[in-house]
């Protein structure tokens, strides 16, 4: 589940679906002891809805902008991007030092970057758009009874075993052989030296490691060091989309996820990049610019 592989390169030159621009106003906000930063942007006109997109592990904000500034351009849709603690515009200390875990992420970054979006856009339909780890704690966070819509783009509870081969072996060196080796030696995920992508903060590689190479996942947690699900509170519906190419989040670990928002709130769609003349989408490619065409599907409006 290497998230942050292939995140800093090229997205690619820009498409004439999605030429123009619309300019970012840079934001801070208050999560727990920290400030994130982030970017908002805002529509011409009234925004017909609000998303907070909750990024991949190791992806930073940059990455999404182009998505962000489609949404308000071409689907009147506010788009607030963000940066976790202790990492990207957000990081405010050396990695060695940083005690954030992939918890506090999920628990408290996450909730925090709606609660910046609410006092922004108070009163317009708040969607959540979750890549990866970014839709896959919501039924675990306080605050969500307010949330319309969520959408999970290559968002899933994978186990190491569920990756296909070969891509398995490289996962299996990340979590058993030079992963654990180089956080203890460095201190912190040195990404960018193994070529991994993003430097991360020694906790959230540990969590992140716990939880994919255990067979429940996260489940045992729940009651102890997590909350429990409480999805059914909210009844928002939820869409997984799952990309057919997918190494790292195959549609069946997407699917996995259904469990704790419950089915009854759930629908799947898998995503062919031959359906929309591509040649890949993979993991992280779904927001990519070359990808534009597959965004009206991301948002259900193709």
């Amino acid at each position: 589940m290497l998230d942050m592989q292939g995140a800093g390169q090229s997205t690619g030159h820009q498409t004439s679906d999605i030429s123009g621009s619309v300019e970012g106003q840079a934001i801070t906000f208050p999560a727990g002891p920290a400030m994130l930063h982030g970017r908002l942007y805002l529509p011409p006109k009234q925004p017909v809805a609000a998303v907070v997109l909750n990024g991949a592990t190791g992806v930073p904000m940059g990455y999404y902008q182009h998505f962000a500034q489609w949404l308000a351009r071409e689907r009147q849709i506010a788009c607030l991007i963000y940066d976790y603690r202790d990492f990207g515009k957000s990081a405010a200390r050396p990695l060695r030092r940083s005690d954030v875990s992939m918890a506090d992420w999920c628990l408290v970054d996450q909730p925090a970057a709606r609660a910046a979006m609410r006092q922004h856009l108070p009163g317009v339909p708040l969607w959540i758009i979750g890549h990866s780890l970014g839709g896959m704690t919501l039924p675990l966070q306080d605050g969500i009874e307010d949330i319309d819509r969520v959408i999970g783009v290559a968002s899933g509870l994978v186990h190491y075993t569920e990756h296909p081969w070969p891509y398995q072996a490289s996962v299996r060196l990340f979590w058993f052989g030079i992963g654990p080796v180089a956080v203890r030696l460095a201190g912190y995920m040195p990404g960018k030296t193994l070529g991994l992508g993003a430097d991360l903060p020694p906790n959230v590689y540990w969590q992140w490691r716990k939880w994919c190479t255990s067979k429940k996942f996260f489940y045992d947690e729940f009651g102890a060091t997590l909350p429990q699900p409480k999805w059914g509170k909210v009844g928002a519906p939820v869409r997984l989309i799952a990309f057919e190419d997918d190494h790292v989040t195959p549609a069946t670990s997407v699917r996995k996820l259904s469990g704790l928002y419950g089915v009854r709130h759930v629908t799947h769609q898998v995503i062919s990049p031959a359906d929309h003349g591509l040649k890949k989408i993979g993991h992280l490619g779904a927001f990519a610019r070359r990808n534009s065409a597959v965004w009206p599907t991301l948002i259900g409006v193709d």
